[in-house]
Order: C-alpha cells, then sequence, then structure tokens
C-alpha cells in the first residue's frame, strides 16, 4: 500500500486493499484513494481521528458561493454615484401677511322721528283679596293658597245649617272675611268637614296674630292653618 492509500473503512476502521470497493467488515463503499478529497480525508484523519464522510464538502462549497454572493450584492450598489439618493427639502421663508384694513362707516339715524314707545303696564301678580261679607258668606279666593284662622268645624252629614249660623255669628262679632268652606276640595284639610273660617293671609305669622283675636271674640278653640288645593 502506497503513501497515498487510504490504510483502513473510514466508517469501521477494518484494514483494505487499494483496488477493494467495499469493505468486507461492514459492507461500507469504500471511498477513492485517489485525487484532493482523499488526500483532504487522510489529513482529517490523521489531525482529528474521525471523519464526517465525503457528503459534507457539497455542501459547504455551496454555503460558501452563497456567502460570497451575498457579500457582493452588499458591497456593489454602494459602488455606485455619490449623488444617488441625496435628497434635497425646499423650504419656503416666512413672510408676514398682511391683514388688509377694512373700515365700515356706521349710518347715522335721527331718533328725534322715531315713535315713542308706549310706558309698559306692570302687573303685580297679586290675587285681589276677596270681598268681606258682614253675613258671613265669604268665600276663599279661588286657586289660592294661603293662611287662614278655623273657628269651628262640622260633618257635611247635618253640619251646613250650624256652620253656617256660626259664620253670622263671628262676622257680626267683627271678625274679618268669615266664610264656609268644603274641606274636600282642600288637600290640606282632613276632608269630610264644613270649616268655618276667619281671613285670608299669606302668611302663618299673620294668621297667629288673628287667632289671638278669634279666641278673644269667644271661639277658644280656634286655630291657624294653611289652605291649599
Amino acid at each position: 500500500m502506497t503513501d497515498g492509500d487510504d490504510p483502513s473503512c473510514p466508517r469501521c476502521g477494518a484494514p483494505r486493499e487499494p483496488a477493494q470497493e467495499y469493505c468486507v467488515e461492514c459492507g461500507l463503499r469504500l471511498p477513492s484513494t485517489r485525487g484532493t478529497v482523499s488526500a483532504v480525508r487522510r489529513g482529517w484523519l490523521r489531525r482529528f481521528a474521525w471523519y464526517p464522510g465525503d457528503w459534507v464538502w457539497a455542501p459547504l462549497a455551496a454555503g460558501v458561493v452563497a456567502v460570497v454572493a451575498a457579500a457582493a450584492a452588499i458591497w456593489l450598489p454602494g459602488r455606485g454615484s455619490s449623488n444617488a439618493g441625496t435628497t434635497y427639502l425646499l423650504t419656503k421663508p416666512n413672510v408676514a401677511v398682511a391683514t388688509p384694513r377694512t373700515t365700515t362707516e356706521v349710518p347715522t339715524v335721527d331718533t328725534g322721528t322715531l315713535p315713542t314707545a308706549p310706558e309698559p303696564t306692570v302687573s303685580s301678580g297679586a290675587t285681589p283679596p276677596p270681598v268681606r261679607q258682614p253675613n258671613g258668606e265669604t268665600e276663599w279666593p279661588e286657586n289660592q293658597n294661603g293662611w287662614t284662622v278655623v273657628l269651628v268645624s262640622y260633618p257635611l252629614t247635618n253640619g251646613r245649617d250650624a256652620a253656617l249660623e256660626k259664620a253670622k255669628k263671628a262676622a257680626k262679632k267683627g271678625l274679618p272675611e268669615v266664610g264656609v268652606l268644603v274641606s274636600s276640595r282642600y288637600t290640606s284639610l282632613h276632608p269630610g268637614y264644613f270649616v268655618v273660617f276667619s281671613g285670608v293671609y299669606e302668611t302663618q305669622r299673620q294668621a297667629q296674630a288673628a287667632r289671638r283675636t278669634a279666641r278673644s271674640n269667644g271661639f277658644s278653640g280656634a286655630y291657624e292653618r294653611p289652605i291649599t288645593r
């Protein structure tokens, strides 16, 4: 066996002859003992004591070609004209724009010839007070809430005549605005009664003062009460 021959099988290490095609131990098709690949194989085995196989050289060569091609693709575009890819931005100078001044003439109006507006009519909105009836038949003002002095109350079943008689007596004694109302028509009163009242007041304080007057005139049970619909 010459110096250029492989001494053994690359798989199992069994001895081989120069012209032997298959290993008698493992059956591997033996590689050629001539050429560059064989020389590289022998050097690899002497240095590392193992060998991956002749198949590794084809993909390794393809990888080297791919790397060289990629490097060329990156390097070549950069060798073009130095003016390529340059972008120039056009800017406009700041120019102050003057706002045109407009003059509006206000027409002169002679107010001496204008008609005079009528004076507005002021309405107080207050409900006129009830008409005082000396016979005790004063009616509570329609759609008005307020305070009054309740002199006495009678059931609706048989108390109408008694309520009217008591109202007349209170009017003769000088009590103001005496009348009779039906409690069922007002939400602030207990329903089912004829109520003899005296006075139509805006505040409770006024009704309290009138209550003292009513009691001093013989109506000891008089009391102030709100009247609301």
